[in-house]
């Protein structure tokens, strides 16, 4: 398996339009970051995880020609604003299907009511095969597990592929979900920043997160400016995690 990090960002990315912070002003390509999202290529079958408003040049970044799903952890803009973007894996493939909780294909069908409607004729657009997650769930023979956590007081999923799983957006998480996370070789994990956030981990946070789920290696992502300079952040952390950054991949 072989997972691309396609953005690494939180809701603004970084830099922020307008901003001065240094981090917005860095040179370092490591503190440039599109909207978050990865890349799961699983046995030559390719799994997005959200499908923000960066989808487009994170596809043509990756060199991605085509896409087998696309799983959604909730309904945010910055993780779905993107969805009208897969047309030309449309064009190319028929309709392509997606994975989210009922909530948010029904926001889906407010955004995208065209997407959606069958009637609807206009020959540019593309259509979607429509899969609800209420529980653990098969693509093309290849078990996922939804991992269920709370963005605030958002429902949100988290997603497990054999020894590697998603998390982001994550505020707060029950036991019994945590234990879905037991043996894993990679768990990838939001860390908004340093200081505490209303609806996200801040670093501390993260890192406490994966001390208790125990992964062999554990990678930071939805990353803002506020959380510092990469170099600098990576310095501070355990061994055994890594900030992830655009572009990166790893193979598990």
């Amino acid at each position: 398996m072989k997972v691309t990090f396609l953005g690494t960002g939180t809701s603004q990315g970084i830099p922020i339009i307008g901003s001065d912070h240094p981090v917005c002003k860095s040179n370092n390509p490591k503190d440039r970051r599109l909207r978050s999202s990865v890349l799961i290529n699983w046995d030559n079958y390719n799994f997005v995880i959200d499908c923000g408003p960066d989808f487009r040049i994170q596809m043509l970044n990756s060199n991605c020609s085509k896409i087998d799903a696309i799983i959604y952890t909730h309904e945010h803009s910055d993780h779905v604003a993107g969805l009208d973007d897969i047309r030309p894996f449309f064009f190319n493939q028929g309709k392509i299907p997606i994975y989210a909780h009922k909530r948010v294909l029904n926001e889906l069908k407010k955004r995208f009511y065209y997407i959606f409607d069958e009637n609807y004729s206009y020959p540019g657009s593309p259509k979607v095969i429509e899969n609800i997650i209420s529980s653990n769930f098969n693509i093309n023979n290849k078990e996922i597990i939804p991992i269920d956590a709370l963005h605030r007081d958002l429902q949100i999923f988290g997603y497990r592929f054999e020894k590697f799983a998603y998390l982001t957006d994550v505020k707060t998480i029950e036991d019994k979900e945590i234990n879905k996370l037991n043996n894993l070789d990679v768990l990838v994990v939001n860390a908004l920043r340093i200081e505490h956030h209303y609806s996200h981990f801040n670093l501390d946070q993260a890192l406490e997160f994966i001390k208790i789920v125990k992964p062999k290696k554990a990678y930071l992502t939805h990353i803002s400016h506020m959380l510092g300079f990469h170099d600098e952040v990576q310095k501070i952390l355990p061994e055994n995690v890594f900030l992830a950054y655009d572009g990166l991949e790893i193979t598990i």
